[in-house]
């Protein structure tokens, strides 16, 4: 029996096969990618900020001082008495107490040569699109932070110094009054309208990513909450009260029950020891598939199989 259809048509069902493939393939290599990018690009915006607000104007405050106390007697407005001409004109410099001096880009002022030269020699380490300086003052400041502050220094001490007012200010203001002022400062910015809505998302966050859970989960497991069939992740808290273990006449079990996608939020149940599946997963496993909605599953509860050839495997042995 002969086709009917023409001999250039070639049947849909392979090429939509290779489409399906290569989105597949492209979804996995996101999937891949994308969690170490995230990862990095996060980390380049902590310490952007933190570089931006916090080192940035610390070592300009430095450097302004450095200046201030270095500059003015090694900068002139003129040729001081006692100073040994270089040139005949004015603009050519002068020696001064072993020193030689010479005009800054204004032509205004005098500053040592060794400055300058310094400045100018160094001046690919600041990067291509750096304007020189433009005055002496600017001389001084890129001086400064090349023979006192580079960063190979300033950036390791400011660490070391701010990891140690972050574990001053942890035990500061953990106990006592302390404690007491952040609570009251929290309890200001709630009363802002606007503001409040961002500095209580942002305060649940980072209090649970950076904070010391004050409840230990024990494990994690699976149970029909909030009805028959519905089957919910929650975390095992503890035993439940002797009382409702002896009405049921069974173990019981008291289990976290977490929202998505704000975990550290939910509701706290309790149920029959035999009613609660065992989940094989680590907590941060579970806390991961609750803040992603579900999307983000284990790896040791991820279907190897199609759910559809899943469910037909499942039917056969029922």
């Amino acid at each position: 029996m002969q086709s009917n259809l023409p001999e250039t048509e070639t049947p849909m069902e392979p090429h939509s096969k290779r489409v399906g493939g290569f989105r597949r393939a492209v979804l996995r290599g996101l999937g891949v990618v994308l969690p170490p990018l995230l990862t990095i690009a996060v980390l380049i915006w902590a310490w952007t900020t933190i570089e931006s607000y916090v080192l940035g104007p610390i070592e300009s405050s430095i450097r302004s001082a450095i200046v201030h106390a270095i500059a003015p007697g090694r900068t002139h407005s003129s040729v001081p008495n006692g100073a040994t001409a270089t040139g005949e004109r004015r603009l050519d410099g002068f020696t001064y107490k072993g020193e030689r001096y010479v005009p800054d880009p204004t032509k205004r002022r005098f500053l040592p040569e060794e400055v300058v030269n310094t400045v100018n020699e160094n001046a690919d380490r600041f990067g291509p699109y750096t304007p020189s300086p433009a005055s002496a003052n600017a001389y001084w400041h890129r001086y400064v932070e090349l023979s006192y502050m580079p960063r190979s220094l300033v950036v390791p001490v400011f660490l070391i110094v701010f990891t140690t007012l972050l574990y001053f200010a942890g035990r500061l203001f953990t106990f006592g009054i302390g404690h007491w002022l952040v609570r009251s400062f929290d309890s200001a910015i709630l009363r802002i309208p606007i503001v409040n809505k961002v500095y209580g998302g942002v305060k649940q966050v980072t209090d649970f990513a950076f904070s010391d859970r004050e409840i230990e989960f024990n494990r994690v497991v699976a149970i029909e909450y909030p009805a028959k069939g519905i089957w919910s992740i929650g975390f095992v808290t503890g035993n439940g009260m002797k009382a409702v273990s002896m009405a049921n006449g069974e173990p019981m079990l008291s289990v976290l029950m977490a929202t998505s996608p704000m975990p550290m939020t939910g509701f706290t149940v309790t149920v029959k020891r035999s009613d609660a599946i065992d989940l094989d997963i680590t907590v941060d496993e579970a806390i991961q598939f609750i803040v992603s909605c579900g999307v983000v599953v284990p790896r040791g509860q991820r279907y190897e199989v199609p759910a559809a050839k899943l469910a037909e495997t499942l039917a056969a042995k029922r």
